[in-house]
């Protein structure tokens, strides 16, 4: 694509998911953020916390697209955000009235309807995830957050809870919104995510090591990526973790090309 096919209006702010920071040396993002860069995008990170809340996330949001405006002088940004990091970002939209300043919506893989694989999980006694909770939170303050809190942010991610989110958070008019998801073909597409998509599959269908393209539907939905080949595409490929193209048998399929033709067509909208 051309030089500056991605030189939006409005400066493009990527919003990670759970578990991980938007660290300077390790990128969750991969070779997406210089690539946009390379064909004119201006990229900011949300820089939230790995396991706070939606509520706590979406109230730092708040603050940083103020932060953001303030610096490029611009009156909205896009946001594009992977994840639970979608979650955040809608009630940003909605519950915290910041939609005059959200250009478009861009959610990818977001767990929108929830997972009846946590909703398995959360008949356990509830004292383990609040043990594990204990461990979670205690690592991920010494990794820089502020507000860990697992043991919430797993119940926000049940089927009920979503339900609820929705009802209380629709769509604001005047945000454009797209969702995409990604799928592996089998549990043995990616090593990391094995026993993971093996769990999901078995409880809800194929998904993406996370999340199902059934929860990651929402408005203007625009297809689920499946990569080429038996390989399919994880929800870590989501966001080039491995930062490399997937390839099989001559074929390739570049996640950092999908972001680039998403980035375009915000161009192409004066976005």
């Amino acid at each position: 694509m051309e030089k500056n096919c991605c030189a939006t209006q409005y400066p493009i702010l990527l919003i990670h998911g759970t578990g991980f920071r938007d660290w300077k040396r390790i990128s969750y993002w991969g070779r997406i953020p210089k690539a946009l860069q390379d064909h004119g995008a201006t990229v900011f990170f949300g820089q939230q916390d790995s396991w706070a809340t939606v509520e706590d996330n979406g109230l730092f949001l708040k603050h940083r697209i103020q932060e953001i405006l303030s610096e490029t002088h611009t009156s909205k940004v896009n946001i594009i955000a992977h994840s639970k990091g979608g979650l955040d970002t809608r009630y940003l939209a909605s519950s915290l009235e910041m939609a005059p300043y959200i250009a478009s919506i861009t959610l990818i893989s977001v767990p929108n309807h929830g997972s009846k694989t946590m909703d398995f999980l959360f008949r356990m006694p509830k004292f383990l995830f609040r043990l594990a909770g204990f461990f979670v939170n205690g690592w991920y303050r010494c990794m820089g957050d502020k507000k860990p809190d697992f043991y919430s942010v797993c119940h926000q991610f049940t089927t009920q809870w979503a339900s609820n989110f929705n009802a209380q958070n629709p769509d604001v008019e005047g945000v454009l919104y797209r969702s995409y998801a990604g799928c592996m073909h089998s549990f043995s597409s990616d090593a990391f995510m094995w026993w993971q998509n093996l769990i999901i599959r078995w409880i809800e269908g194929e998904n993406d090591g996370l999340v199902t393209p059934q929860s990651a539907k929402w408005t203007n939905f625009q297809e689920v990526w499946q990569g080429v080949g038996n390989r399919g595409v994880s929800h870590m490929d989501e966001v080039d973790f491995r930062r490399r193209p997937l390839r099989y048998h001559g074929q390739t399929f570049d996640i950092v090309d999908e972001y680039i033709q998403m980035v375009a067509a915000l161009k192409q909208q004066n976005l």
